[in-house]
Order: structure tokens, then sequence, then C-alpha cells
């Protein structure tokens, strides 16, 4: 039987702090991603407690009459707690050097380990579809724990909002991007 996750990363926010809102662009967005997702079977919703990505889901699980569960397991995949001028490039290793990690931050491993946790316990659930709302640099990682080829290039193309769907079945999963 196949399952399905929806990856979702947040819409247009005004910063990257826990509490920063969506700005107004951004809560069109989520209108849209609503209207966008709403056909979709969906039965769970399991979301990075930043306000961000809550606020990027909550008109789809007022439609669809679903309660949006928090995971502090899904929250952002921090770089680095110094704001390095060559961030990028340090972040682009990150995706090649899986276990490379700078001060305050943590590895690709171990942010990947915590998600997939997460999505673990979702899917433990008993239901068939669940959506998962994230932030870039994790939901990249995600993409690249069910294919290998996904790394900081797919990041970079990464909108904001952004859906993926991966169908899991028996040996294996496939990945698709449904925002374009």
């Amino acid at each position: 039987m196949n399952r399905t996750l929806y990856l979702v990363r947040h819409c247009q926010a005004t910063g990257q702090a826990p509490e920063a809102p969506l700005t107004s662009e951004g809560l069109a967005q989520a209108q849209m991603l609503a209207e966008f997702l709403s056909g979709s079977s969906i039965e769970r919703i399991v979301s990075s407690p930043f306000t961000r990505a809550v606020q990027s889901i909550e008109p789809l699980a007022q439609r669809l009459g679903l309660e949006i569960k928090m995971d502090g397991r899904l929250i952002e995949a921090a770089l680095s707690t110094i704001d390095y001028p060559d961030w990028l490039d340090r972040l682009r290793s990150t995706f090649s050097d899986f276990d490379l990690s700078f001060e305050g931050g943590e590895s690709g491993r171990a942010a990947t380990a915590r998600a997939v946790a997460a999505m673990s316990d979702a899917l433990q659930s008993g239901t068939d579809s669940t959506l998962i709302v994230t932030h870039g640099r994790l939901m990249t990682l995600i993409l690249k724990h069910f294919d290998p080829t996904y790394g900081f290039e797919d990041w970079r193309k990464l909108s904001a909002p952004d859906v993926y769907r991966v169908t899991l079945k028996d040996g294996g999963s496939d990945v698709e991007r449904l925002w374009k």
C-alpha cells in the first residue's frame, strides 16, 4: 500500500526568527496554498512550531477541518550562531560533507535524523496521507533522504512556499515537485 507525504516549505516571511510572521504577500500565498492542496487527500498535518510555518498551513487546516500537530523536530536546520560573511559557501559545503557543522549549528546528518524521526512518528498515526510543514534547508535534507541526488542547487531553487509529494511504496519512494 502506498503512503503519501506532502512536504511544504513555509510562505514568504518577515525574517528567520522563530516568531517571524508571514508578510502580507505570505498570507496571500497561504490562501493560494490552501486552494492548491484542498483537493488532496490529506488526513494529517504536522508542522514546525515556528510562526511562519504554522501561519502558512492554517488556511488549509481550517478548510480541511484538521488539527495542526506541532513537532519541534521540524524546525529549520541551523547553520551556525555566527553570521558568517561566506554563509552561502558554508551552506553549500554542508551538502557535500554531511557531518560538517559550524559553531552553534548542526550537521546535515543530525538534522536529517531528527526530521526522519518526526516523519516516522507522523506515519505511525495510521493515515495514508500526511502533510509536513518545514523550512528550506531541512526540506532539502528530507528530499535528499528520499532521493540522494538532491542537494545545494535544489535548495537554491526552492520557492516560498514550495510543495513536494513523496510517495512511499514497497521498495522505494517517488519524489515529485508539485508547486511550480
